[in-house]
């Protein structure tokens, strides 16, 4: 009788994990209807849309117009271009960028947050910012033409460069976060045993290391690949990425055949790159058994140590700092505060506003921006909180990266051409810049806060759903409270990057509403030099505000606050 009882017991149990999980799998396919719906409306539909325009003809698809565009040699040295240097650029990233990683995860020393706040910086940045500070610093009339004759704006080093500012942080928190939780002792037990310093890190070490290495620079990678800002700055007409190539056919030759093409190589190229990024993630999540960073953070010892921490902090000083401060420097130029003063007037030749209106312009889109990622982010992430979600949620996972390596060109041109009828009749409306922007802060937030929830005990969930608890209400009261910080650094990482974005809103931001990017970027299109000023002015003003996000960031953030 004991046994019956015991069996039906187990069986209610068993019926009810059952009917628990199937009402979380629908709770969760829930969740996903909003952001699917948000990024069908505003990506998948405007990319279509272009690409529809520029490979449909009387309603019939003209596929023969890809072999006739790739047979073009200029687009052949295009995406030349743009795969060889995206490759060096990430091998110069590596390079310079490991022995940062290193520094930061085992040295405790003092200054290390505030470094370690400072490498992080130039990530946040917008590309604009950084291509303008490198102008500042290599091109005609910068620093070192004024110094020593040296002027790299006509060869390809001050975009390789200028990428490897960009994206140093990229290696420094993608390799040293997990650096940092990996166990020393195994190390020293290889050391114990005979092994040189050098084989014990070769064998023990790099292995280990090989997943974080290998996503930080597929991220790298993508990020280079994808180029825009920087090299619409630095490059010219001599160099030009994909992107450039495809913003230069929509809104200057207006070849949409073109622009078409390039988008889908781009795309193609995009989703294999976040397909092995995905798969080197759950490699480096599943393989390892990790302690608390705090824990291995040891003061240098040796000569080797603190030399090693000072080559970091004179390459930090050498390739992060001095840029910014040249930018800085070139703001005031020769008349003081003249071009910041310039910035209140009027002069009716590159806005129909004075430029320093474009300060509360962004400040505005990038608030409703953030309010959108997080919203959209948020449902996101408690949707793809269970690991073992299926192919469904991963692929669901996927699509939300995508607009970090998808032509944002495309997208903005394609919100013009697609967005225009109603019910998404938004053409002449304020908030396409957010939803632009969105976007783009969307990804920031899923990475920031999906490691959080994926740490909750999923035992309090249940424990929350079998005292009667709705999704909704077990969320709020068991998730929420753990995720609040992370979604703090969501938040504010979605606002930085909102400020940042300039494929996509140089096509929609109107000449009364300019953005701080889109300001910059028509104001060194002219010439003078007094729109060279201005341009450097509102950089600086641009990279200040970014930067106070990103060290109001750094104060709530956390060892395990995300992936970024």
């Amino acid at each position: 009788m004991d046994f019956a009882r015991t069996e039906v017991s187990r069986a209610a149990a068993a019926r009810g994990r059952g009917r628990r999980r199937r009402r979380g799998t629908a709770a969760r396919l829930g969740l996903m209807a909003v952001p699917v719906a948000f990024f069908a409306a505003f990506f998948a539909y405007p990319v279509t849309a272009i690409v529809a325009r520029g490979l449909k003809a009387d309603g019939v698809w003209r596929l023969g117009r890809i072999g006739d565009v790739l047979a073009q040699s200029d687009v052949r040295q295009v995406l030349w271009f743009t795969t060889w240097q995206a490759l060096v650029s990430t091998a110069l990233t590596l390079l310079i960028a490991l022995p940062g990683a290193y520094v930061l995860a085992r040295f405790d020393f003092p200054g290390r947050q505030l470094l370690r706040a400072v490498v992080t910086v130039p990530f946040v940045l917008p590309t604009v910012v950084v291509g303008t500070a490198f102008m500042a610093l290599v091109g005609r009339g910068g620093l070192l033409d004024e110094l020593w004759g040296v002027r790299l704006d006509t060869t390809v080093w001050a975009i390789l460069l200028a990428h490897v500012f960009f994206n140093y942080a990229v290696v420094v928190r993608t390799v040293g976060g997990l650096w940092g939780q990996l166990d020393p002792r195994q190390e020293e037990a290889a050391r114990m045993l005979g092994a040189s310093r050098f084989t014990a890190w070769r064998t023990v070490t790099l292995p280990a290391l090989a997943p974080a290495v290998a996503a930080a620079a597929l991220m790298v990678f993508l990020f280079t690949f994808t180029s825009f800002g920087v090299v619409q700055i630095l490059g010219g007409p001599t160099f030009s990425t994909l992107e450039v190539e495809i913003y230069r056919q929509t809104s200057e030759i207006f070849d949409l055949a073109t622009a078409a093409v390039l988008t889908m190589i781009q795309f193609v190229a995009v989703g294999a790159i976040l397909a092995l990024h995905a798969w080197t993630v759950r490699r480096r999540e599943t393989a390892l058994r990790l302690v608390d960073a705090s824990v291995t953070a040891r003061r240098p010892r040796g000569a080797g140590q603190w030399a090693l921490l000072a080559g970091v902090v004179a390459t930090v000083a050498v390739l992060l700092i001095l840029p910014l401060a040249v930018l800085v420097e070139r703001s005031f130029g020769d008349v003081g505060t003249g071009y910041y003063r310039a910035l209140t007037r009027n002069d009716g030749g590159v806005f129909l506003v004075a430029p320093i209106e474009a300060v509360g312009n962004s400040l505005r889109y990038a608030v409703a921006a953030t309010a959108i990622a997080v919203v959209i982010g948020s449902l996101a992430s408690v949707a793809l909180t269970r690991r073992d979600a299926g192919r469904l949620v991963r692929g669901f996972d996927a699509l939300l990266m995508l607009p970090l390596g998808v032509s944002a060109v495309t997208v903005g041109f394609g919100f013009l051409i697609a967005l225009d009828e109603p019910p998404l009749d938004l053409r002449s409306s304020w908030i396409l810049v957010p939803l632009a922007q969105a976007l783009v802060g969307v990804p920031f937030v899923v990475r920031t806060m999906l490691p959080v929830l994926r740490a909750v005990d999923v035992r309090l969930r249940e424990a929350a759903a079998v005292l009667g608890a709705s999704p909704w209400r077990a969320w709020r009261e068991v998730d929420l409270p753990m995720v609040r910080r992370a979604m703090l650094i969501a938040a504010g990482f979605a606002f930085a990057v909102s400020l940042g974005e300039f494929g996509a809103t140089v096509f929609i931001a109107r000449p009364d509403n300019p953005t701080l990017p889109v300001a910059v970027a028509r104001l060194l299109s002219r010439p003078g030099d007094l729109h060279y000023g201005q341009a450097m002015a509102l950089s600086t003003i641009l990279m200040i505000v970014c930067a106070v996000a990103l060290l109001a960031l750094e104060r709530l953030r956390t060892d395990r606050s995300g992936e970024f």
